[in-house]
């Protein structure tokens, strides 16, 4: 029997990611379109089309990339059981913030599964689009992916599909990401969510999980006849931003009748004139967080959400061109993979930085910040030798410059010494086991 040969390598900082998958993926064929999919997305194109990756890593063309989204033997379930092991691993029992939202995209037609005339988020209007919810964990500062799932609206349901709202979407991800043993000190959401009670919030009390969720102004309660609504004094608190700057900002409690375990808080920027852009109305259920920090808590939701459009963004998520939703779901499934291997390269996950890496600083436009689009610019720059070869090499058959593709050879051997410590040390640990 033949042995099968071995993965064309990339950078090794993705070869060494992508191989905690490559026992999921039967053909080498494929496991290299994978590993294809994770450069292309982390590259500087401005749209992550499949003849634009098959470029900048050197392909003739994109079919084997079609091919690992269409028609290769491998299962998406898998791949994410074994992408949110890996985070249990890191993270080693230690809790996070959990954000729940939902991301929608804008596609013509209607001859994508589950695309209809509905509110798109990124636009904020109703428009012809598809829309899935989305989990995000917050660790020590940085994002990771969780889990996702496609909005089915009832009028493109499938004879074997069964209906559920958003907020029943949510509630089946966050009992399907505590049976697998992640541990949330704080669930976050907006006011879609934060209305649904028989759907969302009585999930969360049931699993006895704190949160802070937004709900409606006019949001109501039922009440004896004898009791009121009242509202308490405004009082001030400074908000604290990611970036360490700090506002004065304004909370006042809403009292429906008597206090209750659950709190119901206005927050806003002006008591005033109570702008609409600036004042939120929260449903509070988290005994642990003190009254001051309940802004700043709640401010999570807003920085992860403007952070996450912009990595959505940055790694393809609505760049895919295919329309039955199980590719569409491959597709997506890499993209969190992809963002998942960037997020590896925080400081929460990494004791130091090797001395390999210090020589990689000394780039002019290596990115000294510590935030998720810091690592990905420098996790850029360290692909741009790898990909300008690889868009070079059609000119090298025309004209022979050995000097010059020696130059690109050596300068990719020294960029090989970049790879994520964490990762590194996983592979190693899993090679001395497999050989004891």
């Amino acid at each position: 029997m033949v042995d099968p040969r071995a993965a064309r390598p990339t950078l090794r900082f993705v070869d060494e990611y992508c191989e905690m998958y490559a026992d999921l993926f039967p053909e080498v064929r494929s496991f290299e379109s994978f590993k294809y999919l994770h450069v292309g997305m982390i590259s500087e194109l401005k749209r992550k089309t499949l003849p634009a990756i098959a470029k900048v890593v050197g392909l003739n063309n994109e079919q084997g990339l079609h091919h690992v989204l269409t028609k290769s033997p491998w299962s998406v379930a898998r791949l994410r059981q074994t992408r949110l092991k890996l985070i249990l691993e890191l993270v080693n029992e230690q809790s996070m913030i959990l954000l729940i939202d939902e991301t929608g995209d804008c596609k013509k037609g209607n001859h994508t599964d589950y695309v209809k005339r509905q509110y798109i988020g990124n636009v904020g209007k109703k428009e012809n689009g598809i829309v899935a919810v989305t989990a995000y964990g917050l660790f020590q500062g940085m994002i990771l992916p969780l889990s996702f799932d496609v909005y089915k609206p009832k009028e493109r349901l499938k004879a074997t599909d069964d209906y559920q709202s958003k907020p029943q979407i949510a509630a089946r991800m966050i009992r399907q990401l505590q049976a697998m043993g992640f541990h949330f000190e704080l669930v976050l959401a907006d006011s879609l969510y934060g209305e649904s009670k028989v759907n969302f919030v009585n999930v969360l009390d049931e699993l006895k999980l704190p949160y802070i969720l937004a709900i409606r102004s006019n949001h109501g309660l039922w009440l004896p006849q004898e009791e009121e609504v009242y509202q308490e004094p405004w009082q001030c608190f400074e908000r604290t931003f990611s970036n360490g700057t700090r506002e004065t900002r304004y909370m006042a409690e809403v009292i429906y009748g008597k206090r209750r375990r659950k709190q119901y808080w206005l927050l806003t920027t002006d008591p005033q004139t109570l702008p609409d852009n600036s004042t939120s109305f929260l449903l509070v259920a988290a005994p642990a967080i003190k009254l001051k920090e309940i802004g700043d808590h709640y401010g999570f939701r807003t920085w992860i959400e403007y952070g996450l459009k912009q990595s959505k963004d940055a790694l393809g998520w609505a760049d895919f061109r295919v329309t039955d939703y199980k590719q569409i779901e491959r597709w997506w499934e890499i993209v969190m993979s992809a963002f998942t291997m960037v997020s590896l390269f925080a400081d929460a996950f990494n004791r130091e930085c090797p001395l390999s890496h210090q020589v990689f600083t000394q780039h002019p436009w290596w990115d000294k910040q510590r935030g998720w689009k810091n690592l990905l610019n420098n996790l850029r720059l360290v692909l741009e030798p790898w990909i300008a070869f690889n868009r070079l090499k059609r000119w090298l058959g025309v004209f022979q410059l050995p000097s010059l593709v020696q130059g690109f050879a050596r300068l990719i051997e020294q960029v090989q010494q970049f790879y994520c410590p964490v990762i590194h040390d996983l592979l190693l640990r899993r090679i001395l086991f497999n050989s004891a």
